[in-house]
């Protein structure tokens, strides 16, 4: 496994062992708000915040919170966030892209070049990363959905591009625009997905020795644990003795 999936299924993982889900449903719940404030609070009329509802609810996110994040875009004075992108390098050279959703800029640049100058990592300029990366959808299951060759089929029929599947779970790729209704399809067939959302999928990947994951796993965490940080891909490669240090 690689970039996107490994990372998330770590982050998964300690986030059941950490009690996040609370910072988890916080985080989807931000881009509920600002989803619909956005556009119009009518998922059917707005693909974004029917992305960021599916997203929510593969997370198993209670229909009263995602109610209540519909209902604070139409409140008068709320809070309004910005969206950010940030880029840069971590240890190896590897490739990340940080993702927020703040109501200061400054504080969230400074916070998130801070985590990556602690961990030898730097921001560089905008789209000095992205370009390495694809943006595409990608919807999650776990191992139990079927085997290999049976989630493939099932891919291809609901209008897939790619499937990545290993003895932990299978993710499957669409284009982005198309993400809702290869996800229904897919749920039709194999059951509630894990997750379903638009990501950075990494062209190619950096392999790390175990020194350097390790150095670069404990940023990406870092980051991930940032109130305003949304979402991190990278393009790496460690080996399964890092990834069972870091589940330690």
């Amino acid at each position: 496994m690689a970039g996107h999936s490994k990372f998330k299924n770590i982050m998964h993982r300690k986030g059941a062992q950490d009690k996040k889900r609370g910072k988890i449903f916080s985080k989807l719940g931000k881009e509920i708000t600002v989803a619909a404030k956005m556009g119009t609070p009518d998922p059917d009329m707005n693909p974004r915040l029917r992305t960021a509802i599916q997203a929510a609810k593969a997370q198993n996110m209670p229909n009263a919170n995602i109610d209540r994040a519909i209902k604070r875009s139409q409140e008068a004075g709320g809070e309004n966030y910005e969206e950010v992108r940030y880029e840069g390098f971590g240890t190896g050279g590897v490739g990340v892209i940080v993702e927020a959703l703040t109501d200061n800029r400054n504080r969230t640049a400074g916070e998130v070049r801070s985590i990556m100058s602690k961990h030898g990592g730097n921001l560089g300029e905008t789209g000095a990363v992205s370009c390495i990366f694809d943006r595409v959808g990608a919807v999650e299951f776990g191992a139990e959905a079927g085997s290999a060759d049976e989630v493939f089929e099932a891919a291809i029929e609901a209008g897939a591009e790619d499937v990545d599947s290993s003895d932990e779970g299978h993710t499957i790729y669409c284009d982005a625009e198309a993400l809702h209704d290869v996800a229904k399809a897919l749920e039709a067939t194999l059951g509630a997905p894990t997750s379903a959302a638009i990501i950075w999928r990494p062209q190619n990947t950096i392999e790390l020795d175990d020194a350097a994951g390790e150095t670069l796993l404990k940023m990406l965490e870092a980051l991930e644990d940032s109130d305003d940080v949304q979402s991190v891909y990278a393009n790496f490669e460690v080996s399964d003795a890092v990834i069972e240090k870091m589940d330690a």
